[in-house]
C-alpha cells in the first residue's frame, strides 16, 4: 500500500499541469494569465433572461411565468424527490393572480448518481427537456455542469437582500437548504463516543453511505483535509488520553509526507489519518433510511453511524425501536471536534431551458416563500438558506422543539433541532465547500480511491 501511494505522488510530481485555483480543471504550467481587458463572454440566450430576472421581484417574475408556460408542461429533474411536492404550490400561487392559468409537470428522480449523465446528454440539444434541476456534489457540479455551461446560476432578487448581497457581489451557487449529516449512536449499552477520534478507533465501524454511492461522501472526506477542519481534528486529537492518542499516531505519522506533497498545511497529516482510518473501517450501507432503522434499534447496542439528521423523522416507535435509543453525538456534554458534515441542494436554470422564466420565478418561489421552501422545511435538519424563510419555518414548525410534548416535557431529546447556527459553531459541521473539493479532487481523491480499493481487496 505505501509502495502504491508512493507511486502516485511521484506521478503527481511529473505531471506537467496544474490545477486551477477555483476548480480541477487542468491548466498548462506555463500559461501566462489572460490580459485583464479581455472582453467578457458573450451570454447565452438564456443567461441574457436570467440577468433580467435577477432585478425582478416575485410578483414580476410570475407574471413572466404566466405568459410563457400557461398550458405547456414544466420538466424538472432532481436529487430530491420532493420538488414533486413544491410544483403544485408553485402552481397555486400562479393560480391566485391568473385563475386560467394551467400547468402540467413532472420531476424526475435519477438514481445512482445518474442526474449528471442525464443533464450532459440533454445539453446537447439545442432545447432541452429540463426547464431546471435542483442537484447535490458540489464537486461534480463545479467540474460537469458550471466548468463546462450545462447549468446556470439564478440569484433571485429577494434572496439576496434577505442575505445582504446583490446578484451581481455573489460568487457562489444558489442553494435551496443546507441539509446535515451527523453522527449518532445507540445508547441501549454503556458504550460513548465523546471525540470524534473515537469513531475511527481499533474495532469501530460506524455505518455510512458508501463513497461511491452517494458521492457527497466523498466530499466531506475532501472537506476534511480544508485547513479550518483539520485543525478541528488536531484540537480533537489534543483532547485524547494518551493511550489514544499513541494509537492514532502511528497513522498519522504514516500519512505525513502525504500531507505534505499535497500542500495541506500543518494540520493536513490529522485530516489524512482520519480518512484513512474512516474509508478502512466503516460499514458501507446503501441508504441512510436503513442506517436510521438499524441505529433506533435496541439490538444495535453499541453501534454508531454517520447519516441524515431529518432520517429520525420517519421512526415509528415500537417496543424494539425508538429514537430514545440513539444520542446524537455532538448534543452530549463534553464532546469534542466534528459533529457531522453539511452540504447543499444547489438549483439551476439549464443553459438550454424550454421555459427560462417559469424555471426562474418556480426557483424564486421556493427560496423567497415559506410555503414554497415547505416541501423540505417541514422536517427537522433541513435548513433555508433564506434567513428570512428559515425564520418562518421555524416559527411554523417549531424544530427546536420538536421533541418536546405540549405540556414542555422533553421526550425525545435528539428530535431538538439546534438550528444550522449552532451546527455550524458549535457542532463543528464540516461544510461543503464545491471550489474546495473540485480542487483536491484529483489529488487527495485519487488518493481515497487507492485506499478504497486496498479495502476493498
Amino acid at each position: 500500500m505505501k509502495k502504491t501511494l508512493a507511486l502516485l505522488l511521484a506521478a503527481l510530481m511529473i505531471l506537467p499541469f496544474v490545477f486551477a485555483s477555483c476548480g480541477g480543471t487542468e491548466t498548462p504550467a506555463t500559461q501566462t494569465a489572460e490580459p485583464t481587458n479581455t472582453p467578457e463572454k458573450e451570454l447565452t440566450a438564456v443567461q441574457q433572461i436570467i440577468k433580467q430576472a435577477e432585478g425582478m421581484t416575485l410578483e414580476e417574475l410570475a407574471a413572466k411565468a404566466i405568459a410563457e408556460s400557461k398550458g405547456k408542461t414544466f420538466y424538472g429533474v432532481g436529487n430530491s424527490s420532493r420538488g414533486k411536492s413544491a410544483l403544485p404550490l408553485f402552481i397555486e400561487y400562479l393560480q391566485s393572480i391568473d385563475s386560467t392559468y394551467t400547468l402540467e409537470f413532472d420531476w424526475q428522480q435519477p438514481k445512482n448518481n445518474k442526474i449528471f449523465d442525464q443533464l450532459t446528454a440533454e445539453s446537447k440539444k439545442a432545447t432541452g427537456t429540463y426547464a431546471m434541476t435542483l442537484i447535490q456534489d458540489g464537486n461534480q457540479i463545479e467540474s460537469k455542469m458550471v466548468q463546462t455551461g450545462i447549468l446556470d446560476t439564478f440569484i433571485p432578487k429577494a434572496w439576496a437582500e434577505a442575505n445582504k448581497t446583490t446578484a451581481d457581489a455573489y460568487k457562489g451557487y444558489l442553494p435551496l437548504q443546507t441539509l446535515n449529516k451527523v453522527f449518532m449512536y445507540n445508547c441501549t449499552g454503556s458504550k460513548t463516543y465523546t471525540n470524534c477520534w473515537d469513531y475511527v478507533a481499533e474495532g469501530e465501524h460506524g455505518q455510512f453511505m458508501d463513497i461511491d454511492s452517494e458521492i457527497v461522501g466523498k466530499n466531506f472526506l475532501y472537506m476534511l483535509t480544508k485547513p479550518e477542519y483539520s485543525k478541528y481534528l488536531k484540537d480533537a486529537f489534543d483532547k485524547l488520553p494518551d493511550a489514544k492518542k499513541a494509537y492514532f499516531q502511528t497513522t498519522i505519522d504514516e500519512v505525513a509526507s502525504d500531507a505534505e506533497s499535497f500542500g495541506l498545511g500543518e494540520n493536513g497529516k490529522y485530516a489524512l489519518a482520519w480518512i484513512k482510518l474512516w474509508v478502512g473501517s466503516y460499514q458501507a450501507v446503501n441508504d441512510d433510511g436503513p442506517i436510521c432503522n438499524n441505529l433506533v434499534d435496541t439490538s444495535a447496542t453499541d453501534q454508531f453511524g454517520l447519516l441524515v439528521y431529518s432520517k429520525l423523522r420517519s421512526v415509528e416507535e415500537s417496543d424494539a425501536k425508538s429514537v430514545n435509543n440513539i444520542k446524537v453525538a455532538a448534543y452530549q456534554d463534553g464532546y469534542e471536534g466534528i459533529g457531522g458534515y453539511g452540504y447543499c441542494h444547489y438549483l439551476f436554470v439549464t443553459d438550454n431551458s424550454p421555459l427560462p422564466w417559469t424555471a426562474c420565478a418556480f426557483i424564486a418561489y421556493m427560496t423567497c416563500t415559506q410555503n414554497g421552501f415547505n416541501a423540505w422545511g417541514k422536517d427537522m435538519g433541513g435548513y433555508s438558506s433564506n434567513p428570512t424563510v428559515a425564520a418562518e419555518n421555524e416559527e411554523k414548525h417549531h424544530h427546536s422543539t420538536g421533541g418536546t410534548d405540549e405540556a414542555g416535557n422533553v421526550v425525545f431529546p435528539a428530535k431538538n433541532d439546534r438550528g444550522l447556527e449552532w451546527w455550524t459553531n458549535t457542532g463543528k459541521l464540516v461544510i461543503e465547500d464545491p471550489e474546495y473539493c473540485a480542487s483536491v479532487a484529483f489529488t487527495v481523491g485519487s488518493w481515497i480511491e487507492l485506499l478504497a480499493k486496498y479495502k476493498a481487496a
